[in-house]
């Protein structure tokens, strides 16, 4: 129950280890307890609402990388059936930081493309901590047109601290790939959902993230740099990334008012990361949500609208 544990979280699970305890305690002497654990349980609630609504930009940061966080393939596990993961971007290899592939979400088809970091050292390694090479995304488009071609609607998940910034990538065109798919996924003619689940870094987020609608989860962030890339260009001091975190906007409620995302998606108390069935059952509902005003779509609005969506993002206006 009680994995990794970040500095702020540490009074709640600590109290939750003494009801823990309690309990146990309670089942192995027959003590009777329970008015003291009703006590705990009640002042445990009021801690993780008192904490959780006070929370820097630099703490939500931390609880969007959060490493207990659940994952793309977790959601899929959650929520998808006869999932067919699809592979390679028949020209150079297969991009395992990319997942996609085609399944059932409540008996409808759905194409599903996400970032996925890895839980073992092993793992990340092998997907490289979820930073896409351009074959990652060259997948994901290829994947992505190909629902298009049969009226599937996609969803795509982000998760990734941006796109992987190697000579090897460089030499294989990442800067190309990320922008043939800002390009081309714009005008897919199928309905298409985003979902930011935990980091949503710069290009390498964007290359997935052109959708009709534009989610985040209550705790994930979307920024076009780090707050230590930041930090290191604007101050030279990773130090001040607490700072660049302030000053970038990045969290959940700063993105809406800012009207880069469309809404946002509650968290179980705590985070996704202490109820991952609970904030799939969150996301189910908002994809559900989705698909049935999006069933009889106009394709030629759809695009349009969707266009006009990113066309607006970043206009306003001065008096002076």
């Amino acid at each position: 129950m009680f994995g990794f544990i970040l500095d702020f979280e540490r009074p709640i699970v600590e109290l939750e280890k003494k009801i823990e305890e309690l309990k146990m305690l309670a089942d192995a002497e027959h003590f009777e307890v329970k008015d003291e654990i009703q006590r705990l349980n009640k002042k445990a609630e009021h801690l993780r609402e008192n904490i959780y609504s006070r929370l820097t930009r630099w703490q939500r940061v931390q609880l969007a990388r959060h490493p207990d966080r659940p994952y793309t393939l977790d959601y899929i596990k959650y929520l998808i059936t006869d999932f067919i993961e699809l592979h390679g971007d028949r020209l150079f290899r297969d991009d395992p930081s990319i997942i996609a592939g085609i399944g059932k979400f409540r008996d409808r088809s759905i194409v599903i493309v996400g970032q996925q970091k890895g839980r073992t050292t092993k793992e990340r390694i092998r997907r490289n901590y979820g930073m896409p090479h351009p074959e990652g995304y060259r997948k994901a488009l290829r994947i992505m047109k190909t629902g298009a071609k049969f009226g599937i609607p996609i969803v795509t998940i982000v998760d990734t601290p941006g796109a992987y910034p190697g000579i090897g990538a460089e030499e294989r065109g990442q800067a190309e790939a990320i922008a043939r798919n800002i390009k081309e996924i714009s005008t897919l003619p199928v309905p298409i959902l985003t979902i930011i689940i935990g980091e949503g870094g710069s290009g390498g987020a964007l290359a997935i993230a052109i959708a009709d609608r534009i989610l985040i989860m209550e705790n994930a962030i979307y920024s076009v740099i780090s707050p230590e890339g930041c930090a290191s260009i604007l101050w030279r001091d990773a130090a001040k990334s607490p700072q660049a975190a302030e000053a970038l906007k990045l969290t959940s409620k700063d993105l809406l008012e800012l009207g880069v995302i469309d809404g946002i998606i509650a968290e179980p108390p705590g985070g996704a990361h202490r109820d991952k069935e609970g904030a799939a059952a969150l996301i189910a509902e908002e994809i559900d949500k989705f698909l049935n005003e999006t069933e009889d779509y106009n394709t030629d609005k759809l695009i349009r609208e969707r266009l006009d969506k990113f066309y607006r993002m970043g206009v306003f206006s001065s008096n002076g």
